[in-house]
């Protein structure tokens, strides 16, 4: 059914939605990107460390490389640059500080690409895809769907960032940093870091990959011998 309504406009980026929406089967409620070391070592008492936490991995930590890693990934897949997509990828893994963090990003790419490939296939999307015979980090593969979908950058790199701080943050109430309402007037917070991390990575080379959030890397690995876990990374 074609809608006819003049009063309803078609919204572009609804496959953001649904890839990047905890439905998308990814698996990313089982990663807590080392906030579960963070808790346990006191560093997170509440909501106000969180947010401190959360807007420092925005500004210099490993979510700040992914944005530019998606970008590059994005515009690789765009100009049907196989060459540069396998190396985007490449430095992507290589970019991993840590065990767990290799796991986070791969085993959320290979999930998502297998859901891809089952539900959202296209001719250019299977033919990037089979460029990349091994694992695939998260944001080379969301970016590598958007461009085949013709999804915009900016939406891209919004909605991608936008979900990460959604499922931190519910990893921090499910670890009892936070609550629920203090939890969403994070989310809402984090909007402004969001879009100028978007804003930046929608022009970033991968010059420009680089961090200094010394304590979550550090935290990553430590959570590999953390004796109770709750998560996976």
């Amino acid at each position: 059914m074609t809608p006819t309504n003049s009063a309803y406009t078609a919204l572009p980026t609804l496959p953001l939605m649904i890839w990047l929406s905890p439905a998308f089967p990814v698996g990313s409620f089982a990663y807590s990107h080392a906030l579960e070391w963070a808790a346990h070592a006191g560093d997170l008492p509440g909501p106000d460390a969180l947010q401190g936490w959360l807007h420092a991995l925005l500004g210099t930590g490993a979510p700040r490389n992914d944005a530019i890693i998606l970008s590059a990934a994005w515009r690789a897949a765009r100009n049907d640059d196989v060459a540069a997509l396998f190396d985007v990828n490449d430095l992507a893994l290589a970019l991993a500080g840590s065990r767990e963090r290799y796991i986070e990003t791969t085993a959320q790419g290979d999930a998502f690409r297998i859901a891809i490939r089952a539900s959202w296939r296209t001719p250019a999307l299977d033919r990037l895809d089979a460029a990349i015979s091994g694992v695939i980090a998260y944001p080379v593969a969301v970016g590598m769907a958007a461009a085949a979908h013709d999804q915009d950058l900016g939406a891209t790199l919004d909605a991608y960032l936008m979900a990460l701080i959604s499922n931190l943050t519910s990893a921090a109430i499910r670890l009892g940093i936070t609550s629920q309402t203090p939890a969403q007037r994070l989310i809402m917070e984090a909007l402004p870091a969001i879009r100028v991390l978007s804003a930046f990575a929608a022009h970033a080379t991968l010059d420009d990959v680089g961090g200094c959030a010394f304590r979550s890397d550090i935290a990553s690995m430590r959570h590999e011998t953390q004796a109770a876990r709750l998560f996976r990374t």
